[in-house]
């Protein structure tokens, strides 16, 4: 999605001209023909989303100065343009202490505009960035911190809302990379205890063998190594909240422990005379299948719903491709600036190349791909080149994780009933290793698909067949009866030599 541009100004003609070249540049322009329908806008509580504003500085009710000023009374930080046909040092002055981001003299030119627009927006994302990273290290990330316009989400946020007015139990839910610690910790920065301690603990680190030290603490000489008193993450967090990342690793031992860690509200030190009182909110993430894990005895029942109290599922990156390009412009500008580059915006193709993509790493994935098209950049704007693995990946086929099997050189279509127009069009198979959703497939199936495509390039000679999958005739005969080919005829469909999915 493009970035929003307001323009405001009361003169019609110059409010079309500046529309559409708004638009030209490639943002999405929205107008407003005067002072006061422009500042009921930006204040609004429910209004639109704006980016930037373009404002013209003369007007007849509410001049562009009322305009800016009502802004900063109600705490509006967007990046304002201010326009005017009189240039005069006194009116930029006055503009730009009145909080505008720069000054543009009408009229303006496409390429004035496309610089002010660009630097304007690229500031706002840079500066919200850092003021995001400072919140984080402080722990008072809130709610307005989570960058997202998708209608995904917006059950996610109401659920954040409800959950951070209260102390009841979290637990998040979501695939590796969409940012379930982040939910978490917007959750403790809008909640009652933003001002103590949210200690982040990832379950999955832990060695096994230190898991009861490492969350309850033990005394100094409790065991060989411990040469100091440690108070454990239980009571590093007291009076805070206390985040279990990937709670599901546990092992059974340790599930235990923290189930009456939870149920009495103490925790109790290795070797120490008594338990400590503890007051921890307790914030958990996996993504595993919990109620899977339960019902297969790998994770405890009780403890399982000491934790599912209030469930938050984040849904994946590739269900809400309209964040793609809001996280893009947000990462873009941090890491321009931790790298010292002078990248300022990313093309129209890059962007739709990114959102075509289904990105099974999620959040975490795009982020680390636009820290290296960063660094593969050489001038002020990212394309299509800075992306050479998903550009590799893009086109008919799904952007899933996947292998090609390479096809011999006079491939042609094994099955006299599939037609005389498949021998036209032969192509390479491909084999994917993820389905639709991007989960990984199980093995049987795609042992299946192996074999299909084998018989069929092979045209049922199955000695051959066995010979080249390096397997015995009986084996391969067993594994097409396991897996029910034997009462297809080990045929494949009509286009199997072409595409596995």
């Amino acid at each position: 999605m493009s970035e929003t541009v307001l323009i405001v100004d009361d003169d019609p003609v110059q409010r079309r001209l500046t529309e559409a070249m708004v638009q030209r540049l490639g943002y999405r322009a929205m107008t407003a023909d005067g002072g006061d329908a422009a500042a009921a806008l930006l204040t609004a509580e429910d209004g639109p989303h704006i980016d930037c504003v373009v404002l013209d500085l003369v007007m007849p009710d509410l001049d562009g100065l009322g305009v800016l000023a009502r802004m900063r009374e109600a705490g509006v930080t967007i990046p304002v343009i201010v326009e005017t046909a009189h240039g005069g040092i006194d009116n930029v002055v006055s503009a730009m202490r009145a909080g505008a981001a720069d000054f543009v003299v009408k009229p303006v030119g496409v390429e004035r505009l496309q610089v002010s627009l660009r630097n304007a927006l690229a500031t706002k994302m840079l500066a919200g960035e850092l003021q995001r990273l400072k919140r984080k290290q402080d722990g008072t990330l809130t709610i307005d911190d989570i960058v997202t316009r998708a209608p995904a989400m917006r059950p996610v946020l109401r659920a954040i809302e409800k959950a951070a007015a209260s102390t009841i139990p979290v637990l998040i839910e979501g695939e590796s990379g969409v940012g379930k610690e982040l939910i978490a910790r917007a959750i403790h920065g809008s909640g009652a205890r933003r001002a103590q301690p949210f200690v982040a603990v990832n379950c999955g680190a832990l060695p096994e063998n230190l898991i009861e030290s490492i969350l309850f603490g033990h005394e100094k000489g409790a065991f060989t190594g411990a040469t100091e008193k440690y108070t454990g993450k239980f009571v590093e967090a007291d009076g805070g909240t206390l985040f279990l990342d990937e709670v599901g690793e546990l092992p059974p031992a340790a599930q235990v422990k923290l189930l009456r860690a939870l149920q009495e509200g103490e925790v109790e030190p290795v070797g120490a005379r008594r338990p400590v009182k503890v007051d921890v909110r307790i914030v958990s993430a996996t993504h595993r299948d919990l109620i899977a894990d339960v019902k297969a005895g790998r994770f405890r029942e009780d403890l399982f719903y000491r934790l599912h109290v209030f469930p938050i599922a984040v849904p994946p990156l590739r269900k809400r491709p309209e964040d793609i390009a809001e996280l893009t412009r947000h990462f873009l500008a941090r890491i321009a600036a931790e790298e010292g580059k002078r990248v300022q915006s990313i093309s129209a193709d890059a962007l739709a190349l990114l959102t075509a993509y289904r990105w099974p790493g999620n959040v975490r994935q795009l982020e680390n791909t636009l820290f290296r098209a960063v660094v593969l950049a050489e001038g002020e704007e990212i394309g299509v080149a800075e992306f050479p693995q998903i550009a590799m990946q893009a086109g008919e086929a799904p952007a899933d994780a996947q292998v090609l099997i390479e096809p011999s050189p006079a491939m042609i279509a094994p099955w006299p009933e599939a037609g005389d127009a498949l021998h036209a069009v032969p192509q390479p198979p491909t084999l994917h290793l993820t389905d639709i959703d991007g989960e990984v497939r199980p093995l049987d199936e795609i042992e299946k698909d192996v074999i299909r495509f084998a018989i069929a390039h092979y045209r049922e000679q199955m000695s051959e067949v066995a010979r080249r999958l390096k397997i015995g005739r009986s084996t391969l005969y067993r594994k097409l009866d396991g897996l029910g080919l034997a009462q297809q005829g080990a045929k494949p469909d009509v286009d199997a030599h072409v595409t596995m999915y």
